[in-house]
């Protein structure tokens, strides 16, 4: 309730200004409210359109490009479709819901939400929320730049976590994205091996391209269950940068799509994981204080009740720096090619006045958006996991080449698992490569 009070012959036309901009506020909100609403444009038709198969679906405007949609209740009864859109260009879009039996279809202007980490990149991830009609359940939704239009010329798009799960696997990696021709295949199969000593049941891989040698160790994995692999051709699409940060070189989304293929990670595994792990196929989440995951986030969650994000410090063993691996008799693993974890185990110091960047365990129905080293928008509380917990061991180039190996710390927490990675490795490459 507004009230006014004064003697000032000022004060009723000060009072009178301020209740007419209330009222015009709420008006704005209520208008822009009801314009989200779903509207019966047609009765009677039969929900037609070519189904979209493909993970990415170019719209006709070419400004717009469709991953999934996906049910999502949590604020309110919406379709949350992950997209990729031009940040400028693209200022109006609408979701038609094609209603069973009746065959009644409802468009809903959707409210498109571009992610703030567009690193300057024209092209970026995006969410673009629709309300659905309260009176129906719609399966699968067309997405248009018009309002009008024949449904029968829109590709339908199944939406995705209509049924909820209870949650079939505990942990699930996320890979994004796997692009140039990737041929690390030994660092592969030992990522994957570490992963599932620690307790991983599903990787998804978003593939772009890989060696043929790779390509047969990819077989095998989806073979006996462990990866699932989403096709992701975003080159046919858009000029992509192998960089996340735009260079004015012409190139349309940075990393091939990384955000967004991390954020329909998210959503894809919404009820079919308890935790999702998002980092790249050369870290591994490495447990320092417990033996394996299941027994780490344990013991987080206890700590930290109201957490949803668990963020884990990256550290760098540089693949320049060698150590002895004689003890182990791997060298058969010299046929194969990649690197050989084990053979790393020096990390980079922190450099001063320099925040390692972090990699993330997720719950992910607290996660709206993510990013790649933390979540854009979350339900939950973030906590960043003491160095003495775990970290993410990362072998890759060094970001300090010049440091003398003296300077560098000796880290052999790797080695701990040599006995059941190098024996499960030897399966893997006996089945594969050898």
């Amino acid at each position: 309730m507004l009230f006014c009070k004064g003697k000032s012959y000022h004060v009723p036309a000060a009072c009178i200004i301020a209740f007419t901009l209330v009222m015009m506020t709420l008006a704005y909100v209520w208008t822009q409210r009801h314009s989200l609403q779903p509207k019966i444009t047609q009765e009677g038709n039969l929900c037609r359109g070519e189904i979209a198969n493909n993970t990415i679906t170019a719209l006709k405007d070419t400004r717009t490009f469709i991953i999934a949609p996906y049910f999502d209740d949590r604020e309110s009864k919406m379709t949350r479709v992950i997209g990729i859109v031009h940040h400028k260009e693209v200022k109006d879009l609408f979701c038609w819901f094609c209603c069973q039996p009746d065959g009644e279809i409802y468009i809903s202007k959707a409210a498109i939400y571009v992610h703030s980490d567009r690193f300057g990149f024209p092209y970026a991830a995006t969410d673009m929320l629709c309300l659905e009609p309260q009176n129906c359940d719609p399966n699968f939704v067309s997405i248009s730049w018009a309002r009008k239009g024949n449904i029968d010329q829109l590709p339908r798009f199944e939406i995705k976590n209509r049924k909820v799960e209870t949650f079939p696997v505990e942990f699930t990696v996320c890979i994004s994205t796997m692009f140039g021709n990737y041929s690390n295949v030994l660092q592969f199969i030992q990522s994957m091996e570490m992963y599932k000593i620690l307790g991983v049941q599903k990787v998804m891989i978003y593939k772009n391209s890989c060696s043929q040698l790779m390509e047969k160790v990819l077989e095998f994995y989806i073979a006996d269950g462990t990866v699932e692999i989403i096709p992701w051709p975003i080159t046919s699409y858009l000029k992509v940068s192998p960089g996340w940060r735009f260079m004015e070189d012409g190139t349309h989304i940075g990393y091939y799509g990384q955000i967004t293929a991390l954020n329909d990670c998210i959503y894809r595994n919404m009820y079919r994981s308890k935790f999702v792990l998002l980092n790249d196929i050369d870290e591994i989440i490495l447990p320092i204080k417990h033996p394996h995951w299941k027994i780490m986030m344990s013991s987080l969650q206890e700590q930290n009740p109201g957490a949803g994000i668990f963020l884990f410090e990256n550290h760098i063993f540089p693949k320049t720096v060698y150590a002895s691996t004689d003890i182990f008799n791997i060298t058969s693993w010299n046929a194969v090619p990649g690197v050989n974890i084990l053979q790393h185990i020096h990390r980079e110091p922190d450099r001063k006045y320099v925040i390692n960047p972090k990699k993330m365990i997720v719950n992910p129905r607290k996660v709206v958006q993510t990013s790649v080293h933390s979540v854009l928008h979350a339900y939950g509380d973030s906590v960043n996991v003491p160095l003495d917990v775990a970290l993410v061991y990362h072998c890759r180039e060094p970001l300090q080449g010049k440091l003398p190996r003296e300077s560098l710390i000796r880290d052999t927490t790797l080695w701990r698992y040599n006995s059941s990675l190098i024996m499960n490795v030897n399966k893997v490459l006996q089945k594969t490569v050898l």
